[in-house]
């Protein structure tokens, strides 16, 4: 059935969404242009900058930040005990002593990322878990332990459990579970005091993340909302809304996770999963934030994060994160409110995409060459 003027393609339909989001003018057949002055002001209202508060908000002005779904960066984000003089290599190393603590470990770090593997394929990489002492984690990241002879890095190292290692939601339920950073928890609190009141719920899970520059987060959106905070060096991330999904090419990935190999001197190998392991739907776009990488239609934010700042960072809006130097963070993940219509449009963003295999002809070439 022709639905005429106004039906249609899938792109199109995202384009649209997209533009209207940005305050983008685009003229549909039988539709009036709107005048300059309205699209000024549509654009002033979701553009491509972001709002910076010199002080956390309270509880109602951060209800009113949900509500708009926007990512805001707080200046002075202070928490009791967080403080990046106090977060030195000393203090990790004296409060964990030898306790064994779970880290990510890749040739390249980009856990959880899609990869080339051995046999030319693209796959969805987990990093090998191995555990270690946070002593030898902060060696792994300040020398060259982790480089061959030509400077070449084989291994990275990224604490990155992102299961709630700090407070699991089990904590939140009065069912807690011992916690690998036992002795940190009392330097680090279990909620953020303002957004547990605006949003009347405690946090599913707090992580802690320790790397280095090499480790990449790749560019993925998640169903929480989430405070994350720089204890100790800087973070970039790179931002994109719910809208702008369609610009970042999503595929049917098989699955594989790193492994070791004792006959190669213990280097890492990609080992694909049995094949009725389901495939993951990922992004084929490795480096969203470098030029060209993206859609001229896309619209991304970039902003870096310091020690003693935090960014919200809305459920459902796309992030791709790096970082500089030796970087210790922190983040509250809360579960989104799934009641009304916000939870709704993005599910419809997601599942209006027609996904294919991610090793199919038409590949976005951005893996294969980087």
């Amino acid at each position: 059935m022709n639905d005429g003027p106004h039906e249609f393609s899938q792109r199109t339909s995202f384009k649209w969404l997209s533009a209207e989001y940005h305050g983008i003018s685009i003229q549909l057949p039988g539709e009036k242009k709107l005048p300059d002055q309205c699209i000024c002001m549509l654009s002033d209202l979701n553009g491509d900058y972001i709002d910076i508060l010199e002080n956390p908000p309270t509880n109602l002005e951060f209800a009113r930040i949900v509500q708009i779904s926007r990512p805001v960066v707080i200046r002075g984000f202070k928490v009791p005990g967080v403080s990046s003089n106090k977060w030195s290599n000393e203090y990790l190393i004296n409060a964990m002593g030898s306790r064994l603590v779970s880290v990510a470990v890749t040739p390249n770090g980009r856990a959880d990322a899609v990869t080339l593997g051995p046999d030319g394929k693209l796959y969805f990489a987990e990093p090998a878990m191995e555990r270690m002492s946070i002593e030898s984690l902060l060696e792994n990241l300040s020398d060259d332990v982790n480089s061959d002879d030509n400077g070449v890095s084989l291994k990275t190292y990224y604490l990155q459990s992102q299961n709630g290692n700090v407070y699991s939601s089990r904590f939140f339920q009065g069912l807690d579970d011992p916690s690998e950073f036992e002795p940190l928890r009392q330097d680090i609190p279990s909620e953020v005091k303002w957004c547990t009141e605006a949003l009347d719920k405690p946090p599913d899970a707090v992580n802690l993340w320790v790397g280095d520059g090499s480790s990449v987060s790749s560019i993925h959106s998640d169903p929480y909302e989430n405070i994350y905070t720089v204890v100790r060096g800087q973070k970039h991330f790179t931002l994109l809304p719910p809208t702008d999904g369609w610009c970042l090419d999503e595929r049917f990935y098989p699955h594989a996770t790193y492994v070791r190999t004792p006959d190669q001197g213990g280097n890492l190998a990609l080992q694909p999963s049995p094949g009725n392991t389901p495939p993951v739907r990922w992004s084929s776009i490795l480096n969203p934030h470098l030029p060209g990488r993206l859609p001229p239609e896309a619209h991304p934010i970039h902003i870096s994060i310091s020690e003693g700042e935090a960014i919200y960072i809305p459920v459902g809006w796309w992030h791709h994160v790096r970082q500089s130097g030796i970087t210790v963070a922190l983040n509250w993940w809360y579960d989104t409110e799934m009641r009304g219509m916000s939870w709704v449009m993005l599910s419809y963003l997601r599942a209006m995409k027609d996904i294919t295999s991610g090793n199919s002809n038409d590949e976005n070439s951005d893996v294969m060459v980087n």
